[in-house]
């Protein structure tokens, strides 16, 4: 295995953790947890008047994004219909960050076509990825073809960030990326991983070149980011997109065996999900999480998160020891 291949793979696992739970081992403890409400319980959205929504600034713009995005790397023509509602539910909740790639297989034409047939492109933030030589999962197409594409895919002339993924190239791309800023066929640009092995190399990466942005893991059972990747990205003004703010799978199993704390009500938090996203998107150096989903309910639970308080610096410290304590 390759070390531009194991990150994808990490990606796999977590895809696990979230739909594959349902059906799995863990499925009569799920079950009952969503039942109570413990985890992705939707909101009775519309039926009160909603929180205020959590925007957060684009360090080297000013540019302000929901808190709380859509990761896709679950799409499947086969949910066609029920990913355009997501989309479009997203849209109506205040999102407005999708994140893909062009190695996600169905994932960009998918959110191209939703997004053409709701009319709310011109309202959305879409980032997609590329690397230099496709690889494994992008079919052997790269950097240019890979772009051009993902453009056509995606029904537009620009996207709005454009990110090297999984570090997959860097030296290689960045040249053309910064020429196709430049040309206003992207707007931000960035680089990605998924996976702490990585996270050296791309401090270099924040070192050497003009990032926009940059995409790492992060999340309250995983902080190694925020000792390494997020003050850097603080100091260098680079705006952070988090992936994994559920992690792979043990994250989930972890919220099943404990209740979720009284106080969390004090900063609007009523599910496991919001409580997880909650503490990522409060990190100062986060713009915005991107927790991937297909369905509506758990879009709507996820949003949820980005309405409302933000925990301070000592509730963070209060939800770290809850959480290493179970």
């Amino acid at each position: 295995m390759t070390d531009h291949t194991r990150p994808r793979l990490n990606q796999t696992r977590s895809r696990l953790s979230r739909r594959d739970l349902l059906g799995g081992g863990l499925a009569a403890g799920l079950s009952a947890g969503l039942s109570a409400g413990l985890i992705w319980r939707t909101p009775a959205w519309g039926a009160v008047a909603p929180l205020p929504l959590i925007t957060k600034p684009i360090p080297k713009t000013g540019e302000r994004l929901p808190a709380i995005g859509l990761g896709t790397d679950e799409f499947r023509d086969s949910e066609r219909d029920a990913i355009r509602a997501e989309i479009g539910r997203m849209q109506q909740m205040g999102g407005t960050v999708i994140d893909t790639s062009a190695d996600y297989g169905d994932s960009e034409a998918l959110i191209g076509a939703a997004l053409t047939k709701l009319g709310i492109r011109d309202r959305m933030f879409v980032a997609t990825k590329l690397t230099a030589g496709g690889g494994f999962f992008g079919g052997g197409v790269g950097g240019q073809r890979s772009f051009d594409r993902s453009l056509q895919r995606l029904q537009t002339q620009h996207v709005d960030l454009l990110q090297v993924h999984n570090l997959d190239g860097v030296d290689t791309l960045m040249p053309m990326m910064q020429r196709w800023k430049r040309d206003g066929r992207i707007r931000y640009l960035g680089i990605t991983t998924s996976t702490h092995d990585q996270h050296g190399q791309m401090i270099e990466y924040l070192h050497k070149y003009p990032l926009d942005f940059v995409q790492v893991d992060y999340s309250l059972a995983n902080r190694n980011a925020a000792a390494d990747v997020l003050p850097l990205a603080m100091q260098q003004r680079v705006a952070v997109l988090a992936n994994l703010p559920f992690g792979a799978g043990g994250v989930i199993r972890q919220a099943l065996r404990r209740p979720l704390p009284a106080w969390a009500a004090d900063i609007d938090v009523t599910t496991w999900g919001q409580f997880l996203l909650k503490y990522v998107i409060s990190h100062p150096a986060v713009t915005c999480a991107i927790p991937g989903s297909t369905k509506v309910a758990h879009l709507e639970d996820n949003q949820g998160a980005a309405r409302g308080r933000l925990p301070d610096a000592a509730t963070r410290r209060r939800m770290e020891q809850y959480w290493d304590a179970g």
